[in-house]
């Protein structure tokens, strides 16, 4: 038995029969300064395990882990379950019932998320976890997406007309505009006549939606466009095409051509010093320079005479003219508008010491076509295919030139025969 006044151990009392109403209370124990100390550090460390508790459970409910705390229970206050220095378990809980219970009978079941295991607990949730609607989603982006990028063409309906312009339906959150400079080539004098509503109309964006959804749009920008692309494709033929003079400077005259306007220089006229007096006339002209980028657009009516001349020209063909001029490597032949060179390896078969020994400046020869670039406007000749015995036009050119029409007919039927052996 231990003595009066020694300290006892710190031990839990026996169990306190629940219904004893003469139950004494808990014998006074004289507790030392070690005895003290440990039971403060000892609620100091409950009080800051409660608090680290109280933060993992934060930390749990904001990752969905956990559920909130009953409301009887104010997390913000751990004070509440703190204990108070110098009380024994034995006073702050009724321990009777406890007895022979063991830790797993104290905690009781696990609870349904304590048994998945914890690479499971640690899956992140995917889109598909969510209550999420793809389709409702991805119409919410068509509906709000933007509607014509600039040089996009779209179809619209009219569905008003303003002093200043027309609002085109486009199928965007807000209705295309187009000011009324921009409605079409030329001059429109019965505007709503023009555009009534519910018309249908091809319009080409020129400026993208502004802060309330709205683009520009404009007829007149899609028929240019369309028109550089018909002249385009004309230049590529290489047609001829008839115009209208319309206004002259002193560089040239002007004139109109699928809505453009098109310029040829005085030098490009057959009758360039009179050229004001061209206004109101038909010519037929060629391309010179098609930019769309510049919006330069220069016609030729004396390339238009060359390619008209060319139309009528084909390999094999027999023509006179003029020599024009004597080059060293050949002759330039007028041939009523247009040159053509007669190479000096194209004059004779026979050993030709000077070109001039055979034509001169102003004499007039006849000659077979060999080459026709109608893109660069060369012509080829020779007067060796009409020659019988080669060097013949050195000692009888008159005889030749006389006989020029025979003998270019023996030459074509030999020229084919020739292609029909190689072919």
């Amino acid at each position: 038995m231990a003595e009066a006044g020694s300290p006892q151990p710190n031990r839990p009392s026996a169990p306190k029969p629940a219904a004893d109403p003469n139950r004494k209370p808990p014998q006074v124990m004289q507790i030392n300064r070690r005895q003290e100390q440990l039971q403060r550090e000892a609620a100091e460390a409950r009080a800051a395990a409660e608090a680290a508790a109280e933060k993992a459970r934060k930390l749990e409910e904001a990752a969905g882990l956990a559920s909130p705390p009953p409301r009887d229970q104010d997390p913000r206050r751990p004070e509440q379950s703190r204990a108070i220095p110098g009380e024994a378990d034995e006073d702050r809980f009724d321990l009777g019932d406890m007895e022979g219970m063991t830790m797993a009978d104290l905690l009781g079941a696990p609870d349904q998320e304590r048994k998945k295991p914890q690479e499971e607990r640690n899956i992140p949730r995917s889109v598909d976890d969510f209550d999420f609607d793809e389709e409702a989603f991805l119409a919410a982006l068509d509906e709000n997406a933007p509607v014509g990028t600039t040089g996009e063409v779209i179809t619209g309906k009219v569905i008003g007309l303003e002093s200043d312009g027309v609002y085109v339906d486009i199928g965007g959150k807000a209705p295309g505009f187009m000011p009324k400079s921009e409605a079409g080539l030329g001059v429109i004098t019965n505007f709503r006549e023009r555009f009534p509503k519910g018309l249908e109309v091809e319009v080409l964006v020129t400026r993208e939606q502004n802060a309330d959804g709205m683009v520009t749009i404009s007829c007149r920008a899609l028929a240019l466009r369309k028109s550089w692309e018909r002249v385009k494709e004309m230049e590529k033929q290489g047609k001829v095409v008839q115009v209208i003079v319309n206004g002259f400077n002193r560089g040239g005259v002007t004139c109109d051509l699928e809505g453009l306007r098109g310029f040829i220089p005085r030098s490009q006229l057959q009758d360039g010093e009179n050229h004001q007096e061209l206004v109101g006339k038909t010519l037929g002209v060629a391309f010179l320079e098609v930019n769309s980028e510049t919006r330069k657009l220069v016609l030729s009516e004396k390339r238009a005479a060359v390619a008209a001349r060319f139309s009528e020209l084909e390999v094999g063909q027999l023509v006179e003219g003029q020599v024009a001029a004597v080059k060293p490597y050949g002759l330039f032949i007028d041939l009523g508008g247009i040159s053509g060179l007669l190479h000096q390896s194209m004059i004779t078969n026979g050993s030709l010491r000077s070109i001039r020994e055979v034509f001169d400046q102003g004499d007039r020869v006849k000659a077979m076509i060999t080459e026709l670039d109608p893109g660069r406007g060369r012509i080829g000749l020779s007067t060796a295919l009409l020659e019988g015995p080669p060097g013949e036009l050195l000692v009888e050119k008159d005889k030749v030139m006389a006989e020029a029409a025979d003998r270019a007919s023996r030459a074509q039927n030999m020229l084919k025969k020739q292609e029909q052996d190689a072919g």
